[in-house]
C-alpha cells in the first residue's frame, strides 16, 4: 500500500539520486517540483536563485511537467536528464528556464551544443526517451506528496504555501533553521 500526503508534507526524502545544489546536511533543505514551461516555475527559479545567494541551504529540483498544458515540458525534462548524464544537469537546468519559450527539439539540441554535450549521446538519449522513468519517478513522488500543480515549494519536508515572495520565502527558511536549532 502506497503512502499518500495530505499535501502538506513531503513523502519522498531527497537520495543521492536527486539533483542538489548545496550539502545535504544543510539545516535547511528546499525542494522544488517544478515544469520548464511553467512561467511561475520561472519566476521561481529566479527566486531561489537570488536565495541562495543570501541562505545556505540544500535545494533539490525534481520534474513535475504538466502536459496537459504544456506541451514541451516532458522533453525539456528529459533534455535536463541527458545533460545530467554528461554532468551538467544545472546548466541545462538553467538555460531551459532562461528559454521558457523555446522548448521544442531545435532549441534544445541547440542548448546541448552551447553546453558543449556529446551530441551523439544526447540525441540518444532523447529519441530512445532513456530518462522518461526518472521523470516519472519525480511525478510520482510529488503525486504522493500532494503535488497537483507547479510550483510546489517544501521547506524541511513542509509544504510552502505562502506567496512566491523572496521575502516570504527567506522568511520561512530562517523559521525552518531556527526550529533546527532548538
Amino acid at each position: 500500500m502506497s503512502q499518500t500526503s495530505d499535501g502538506n508534507r513531503l513523502l519522498m526524502p531527497i537520495s543521492e539520486h536527486d539533483h542538489t545544489q548545496g550539502g545535504m546536511n544543510a539545516s535547511v533543505i528546499l525542494v522544488e517540483y517544478g515544469d520548464y514551461q511553467c512561467l511561475s516555475c520561472g519566476e521561481v527559479n529566479r527566486m531561489i536563485r537570488e536565495i541562495q545567494q543570501q541562505s545556505q541551504l540544500c535545494f533539490v529540483f525534481r520534474h513535475f511537467p504538466r502536459i496537459h498544458i504544456h506541451p514541451q515540458a516532458q522533453k525539456a525534462a528529459e533534455a535536463a536528464e541527458a545533460a545530467a548524464a554528461q554532468n551538467k544537469f544545472w546548466q541545462m537546468h538553467n538555460t531551459l528556464f532562461a528559454n521558457q519559450y523555446a522548448l521544442n527539439n531545435g532549441y534544445l539540441l541547440e542548448y546541448a551544443n552551447q553546453l558543449q554535450l556529446d551530441i551523439a549521446r544526447f540525441l540518444w538519449d532523447m529519441t530512445d526517451h532513456v530518462h522518461a522513468e526518472r521523470v516519472t519517478q519525480n511525478i510520482q513522488g510529488g503525486i504522493q506528496s500532494g503535488v497537483s500543480s507547479t510550483p510546489a515549494l517544501f521547506v524541511n519536508g513542509v509544504r510552502y504555501k505562502d506567496a512566491w515572495d523572496t521575502h516570504r520565502l527567506l522568511a520561512a527558511i530562517a523559521q525552518a533553521r531556527n526550529s533546527q536549532s532548538i
